[in-house]
């Protein structure tokens, strides 16, 4: 671990104006610091922000909610008001991690996870996220866990985060603030695909801070669920997960959500394809053609030609599960 310099601010705007490209802001560290200790990430200042006045949950005038983010991802998920109103990002918070980093991870650094990838981890190997231009062993190497959505030529890393999953099907908005002010990203544009530049796995600069994440007022939580495929039961990352909801008139569906976990370098959605379903009624020929709709694009590398089938059969289960939830006694 490199030497660094170290503050603890107490404003949001005292944060923002310590902020340079060479320093990171810190929080539960569940990631950075593994960053760190294994030669990924080598800042020179560290902001410790556990101190700024960012750890409510409010209600919003439109009837959302506002998440301060530094709400640990624990609070978040047995928050009365979550469980009630946004049980899908509830689930998905407790399908991720363990416990204890559930009690430490804060629900704005969840969303600056970087993504997963052997090799990206691995500092003795080439990796164009570390190092842009110097290759990406994964495309020809072991690739099992990697994208089948959305990589490219430079980088077929998959994001790891089980609750921006949710938040994608939630529409969430992200709040952050910089030198030039606040300014309010949509989720679905917050983190980028690799193209070209896979080093940035969002869309803040350097000195951008996230301060809450939005969520509107929702009125899909009653046929709501999230799926989580894994290796093992607990403290595993996904293979594919699933985020499904759907409002219902009977079996005919009036609106629905669908987002992807494990299977690209950002949480995957496509609304061309929820608005295949609008309209339907709730069956397996209804879901499976939605499933077959947002997968029709995968391109699977040697190992991981497998999620392709998985995702299939996982979202055709999500929406299954979703269209069920809420009738059970």
């Amino acid at each position: 671990m490199n030497p660094f310099h170290y503050s603890r601010p107490t404003e949001v705007q005292q944060a923002v104006q310590m902020s340079s490209a060479a320093s990171r802001f810190i929080a539960g560290g569940t990631n950075l610091l593994d960053l760190m200790k294994e030669n990924i990430s080598h800042p020179e200042h560290l902001i410790d922000i556990t101190g700024l006045p960012l750890h409510d949950i409010q209600e919003t005038a439109e009837g959302g909610l506002r998440i301060g983010a530094l709400v640990s991802n624990a609070d978040l998920a047995w928050h009365p008001l979550i469980e009630q109103r946004y049980p899908l990002l509830s689930q998905a918070i407790l399908a991720g991690a363990s416990p204890q980093l559930r009690n430490m991870a804060s629900t704005g650094g969840n969303l600056l996870q970087r993504t997963r990838c052997y090799y990206f981890y691995d500092a003795a190997v080439p990796c164009n996220k570390r190092q842009p231009g110097s290759g990406c062993p994964a495309r020809n190497g072991l690739n099992r866990i990697h994208a089948i959505l959305g990589a490219s030529e430079q980088c077929v890393a998959t994001h790891p985060s089980d609750m921006c999953v949710a938040l994608a099907a939630l529409q969430a908005q992200v709040h952050v603030e910089g030198r030039g002010g606040p300014r309010v990203i949509e989720f679905a544009d917050f983190h980028r695909l690799p193209g070209d530049a896979p080093q940035r796995d969002n869309q803040l600069a350097d000195d951008e801070l996230i301060t809450a994440i939005e969520l509107p007022a929702d009125h899909l939580a009653r046929h709501s669920h999230y799926l989580k495929i894994r290796d093992r039961a607990s403290y595993a990352f996904a293979l594919v997960s699933v985020a499904a909801a759907l409002e219902l008139d009977g079996d005919e569906i009036i609106d629905a959500r669908l987002a992807l976990g494990g299977v690209a370098h950002k949480p995957w959605r496509d609304r061309a394809v929820e608005a295949l379903l609008i309209g339907r009624t709730v069956s397996r020929e209804t879901f499976s053609a939605a499933a077959d709709a947002l997968l029709q694009d995968a391109e699977p590398l040697e190992h991981n030609g497998f999620k392709v089938k998985l995702a299939r059969r996982a979202i055709i289960r999500a929406l299954s599960d979703a269209a069920v939830a809420g009738e059970q006694p």
